[in-house]
């Protein structure tokens, strides 16, 4: 099973629009899946528009009152695929965003480096329609801000929030953690999520994904020098939250990679 999980706040316009195109990428690309989002206390018409997918599509929506942040929504619902599934070993969870920028077309090649053998791929972003340099330069250097904190190996888009994890590790990152397993939010939190559960990851690799930013019919809610003082200060929470040691399963691997490396 394939879990696709799809954190979403005010995105009425889209959510519903990329629904379909995972529909229609799993209909060219056949798999079991089920479509899990997280509606987190939208004020558009997102409930709306989501009800008449629910009977059509294999999809579960979480709706919350009040909305807790994107973080939060994450771990929710990656805390749900971990729950329902009953084959983590062979389980996926798939992380994407509900504005469009995420091209649902790169899900099949996440999928067949699980299938290959890797238990976390990161899609790192090609940027395309960002009319703000300040974007561009800060998800260039992103990574360069949470240097010496948080490293994930072979990934250099350490934000990109587009993703797919083997359950086995994402369940074997949350039983690590007393507590949540993501403390910072924003794209710290993405960061974040790819540092915990590759630290339970035999292979980690990597795609390269068109990003669209010119689909979304929302101005950006990225404000660059905002999101770049928010990352600066996520190193701190992040030296006191450190991520427990490898479990022996990982271990030896990751050292033979490391040593291969150097």
């Amino acid at each position: 099973m394939i879990y696709v999980c799809i954190p979403s706040h005010d995105e009425a316009p889209t959510v519903g629009l990329l629904l379909w195109k995972i529909r229609q990428v799993f209909a060219a690309f056949p798999r079991e899946y089920h479509l899990l989002v997280l509606d987190d206390g939208s004020t558009d018409t997102t409930a709306e528009v989501l009800e008449p997918y629910t009977r059509v599509l294999p999809l579960s929506v979480i709706r919350r009152a009040q909305p807790q942040g994107y973080a939060a929504s994450v771990e929710e619902l990656l805390r749900k695929a971990v729950e329902l599934t009953d084959r983590p070993k062979r389980d996926t969870a798939i992380l994407m965003h509900a504005d469009f920028a995420h091209n649902p077309q790169t899900i099949p090649d996440l999928v067949r480096r699980i299938e290959s053998g890797a238990d976390l791929v990161v899609a790192e972003g090609q940027l395309e329609g960002e009319p703000s340099r300040g974007y561009r330069l800060l998800r260039r250097y992103a990574p360069t801000l949470l240097r010496g904190v948080v490293a994930v190996p072979g990934v250099k888009d350490l934000v990109s929030g587009y993703a797919a994890v083997r359950l086995v590790a994402l369940r074997n990152a949350l039983r690590s953690q007393d507590g949540p397993l993501l403390h910072t939010d924003g794209w710290a939190a993405n960061a974040e999520l790819y540092w915990r559960t590759g630290r339970y990851s035999r292979r980690v690799e990597t795609v390269t994904s068109v990003e669209r930013h010119d689909l979304r019919t929302r101005p950006t809610r990225v404000r660059p020098w905002q999101c770049a003082t928010s990352l600066w200060a996520a190193r701190r929470i992040l030296r006191s939250t450190p991520v427990p040691p490898a479990p022996p399963e990982t271990a030896p691997r990751r050292e033979a990679e490391a040593q291969a490396v150097t």
